[in-house]
């Protein structure tokens, strides 16, 4: 997947010249045209084949709950006419752009965005079933990296918490609405493209429909408090938080990986691998991540170590010398041969969403004024965004404040029915005219229907409604007393059309069948754990 970065490959230029108008020589790497009304990119290189890249201002983030993965169709759609090819391409969906990225000679880069662009003005949907297929395949095979559960309890269930979850719109896209989001996103105006070289290259025809630049998605919000912590995992630790995008926030992830890898592999012998990265998530604001695995017998100190470090680094206990370490190491970026031709995927990318993009001596410049105080206010700013995910015991010692594990209490409607569960006399669900909610002795589960981002359809009568703030109620016939088709129907008519997912018929086995004594989990861990298969490349 690619990633927008800051730094040298992303901070090499001023901002966009006027469309059409090459930057100053003495400004230099980096030179401004267009092709077929699309902002293009060019800087030069001292050898090597011709390598070249489309972006497209949409995402995952983009879409909602029910149509997830409908950026991704559209990729894999205008790849297909190219086929089996020795010819170096390929083709990535992020939470914010799609990348068509190719490197070959002139002709076969001329001819890959020749194709792409033709396929996207007439997308072959003769294929859409078979490419369905293929991306549910690839989902089941991809692997989750340690931080796949953060962004759906920070964000919930739409906007950038959609990367965690399953590609829903695989299940029932329709050509239309494929065509319908190719037409409104793969703009000619939502659009900007880089090519290593000092000229376009003859014969390209990159002809889109005229359109408009999409704004980046508004963040949305799970968390009503800051940090919090969630339990669980693959017995590693994993922190996130949102901080002011700068280089001072870069600088800082890197002095923070050193320092827990110093920390918890070289001193404490505790992890294998510990580290942490800068990506920014939007024009202004950049997510830092930090991980550090463990084993069973060493999580205790993991999590105490992992902690102990983030918070010397929010006392400003941060030496000189770490942050020497980091600039110096920032600064050899800039050695880096054909610079100007190595920036330009993040400088189109940056373009392309309006951030502002630095010559060489002004990020240099940037960093120079980097201070050990600067480094703090960012560790400050980390940990009171921050959210962790430790494995086992609670970490609120540290100041942690768990996150809603449970629904805010309301009281069922007068019209809702309850029905009592086959397993659980304390445990029951209320149907009623604006929500269903799932009542436990722990507490409760409320999904309204006009918060709903998406309701997954069995054929056997179950509907599992999973709420904008990624709670879940899973509303199953055979684990709750007369709950008839009469009252699915209810729910039926009320949830909006748009977020109904059609799933496909489940094995009886797979049919849940109340046990003789069930015991309750936590509701959001019980919709996530049962219900979702998160993963997202």
């Amino acid at each position: 997947m690619t990633q927008q970065t800051d730094g040298p490959t992303a901070q090499l230029a001023q901002p966009a010249q006027p469309v059409g108008v090459p930057a100053p020589p003495e400004r230099g790497l980096i030179t401004a045209t267009e092709v077929d009304h699309i902002p293009t990119l060019l800087a030069p290189t001292s050898g090597g084949p011709v390598t070249a890249g489309l972006y497209f201002r949409v995402g995952a983030a983009d879409e909602t709950l029910s149509t997830a993965g409908l950026t991704h169709l559209v990729e894999h759609l205008a790849l297909h006419r190219h086929g089996v090819s020795d010819l170096h391409y390929n083709g990535s969906t992020a939470a914010t752009h799609t990348h068509f990225v190719v490197s070959g000679t002139t002709e076969e880069v001329v001819t890959y965005l020749n194709g792409v662009c033709a396929s996207l003005r007439d997308l072959p949907v003769e294929r859409l079933a078979t490419e369905r297929e293929i991306l549910r395949t690839e989902q089941a095979g991809r692997g989750r990296g340690p931080n796949h559960s953060l962004p759906l309890w920070r964000y919930g269930a739409r906007g950038y918490g959609l990367v965690t979850y399953p590609e829903y719109g695989t299940l029932h896209l329709t050509a239309d609405a494929v065509r319908d989001w190719a037409r409104t996103w793969f703009t000619r105006d939502n659009a900007t493209l880089w090519i290593t070289g000092d000229t376009v290259p003859e014969g390209l025809d990159l002809t889109l429909p005229a359109g408009r630049r999409q704004p980046l998605p508004a963040p949305s919000s799970a968390l009503p408090v800051t940090p919090a912590y969630i339990t669980g995992g693959s017995g590693g630790v994993v922190l996130d938080g949102i901080v002011r995008r700068s280089s001072a926030a870069s600088l800082f992830a890197d002095v923070l990986g050193r320092a827990l890898y110093t920390d918890l592999r070289q001193k404490g012998g505790y992890s294998y691998t510990a580290d942490c990265g800068y990506h920014p998530r939007d024009n202004d604001h950049a997510t830092i991540t930090a991980y550090a695995d463990a084993l069973p017998q060493k999580q205790d100190a993991v999590v105490g170590g992992f902690i102990d470090v983030l918070a010397r680094l929010c006392a400003g206990t941060i030496g000189q010398a770490e942050l020497d370490s980091a600039r110096s190491k920032r600064l050899k970026q800039y050695e880096t041969p054909d610079l100007g031709a190595a920036s330009l995927p993040s400088h189109a990318l940056n373009v392309l969403t309006g951030h502002t993009n630095l010559t060489p001596d002004e990020q240099r410049a940037e960093l120079a004024a980097v201070t050990v105080e600067d480094l703090r206010d960012v560790a400050r700013e980390l940990h009171a965004s921050a959210l962790i995910q430790v494995p086992g015991r609670p970490v609120d010692w540290a100041g942690f404040t768990e996150a809603p594990q449970w629904s805010a209490p309301v009281a069922p409607a007068p019209a809702s029915t309850v029905h009592r569960s086959r397993a659980d006399h304390d445990v029951s669900l209320a149907v009623g005219p604006e929500a269903v909610t799932l009542v436990t002795p722990d507490g409760q589960i409320t999904v309204r229907y006009d918060a709903c981002a998406a309701m997954r359809v069995y054929p056997d009568g179950a509907r599992h409604l999973i709420g904008f703030d990624a709670f879940v109620v899973e509303v199953e016939p055979t684990l709750y007393a007369k709950l008839t088709p009469d009252r699915i129907a209810v729910i039926d008519a009320e949830i909006p059309a748009a977020a109904a997912v059609p799933m496909p018929a489940r094995d009886p086995d797979e049919i849940p069948q109340p046990p003789a004594r069930r015991g309750v989990l936590k509701g959001r861990a019980l919709g996530m754990l049962r219900s979702l298969r998160p993963g997202r490349g």
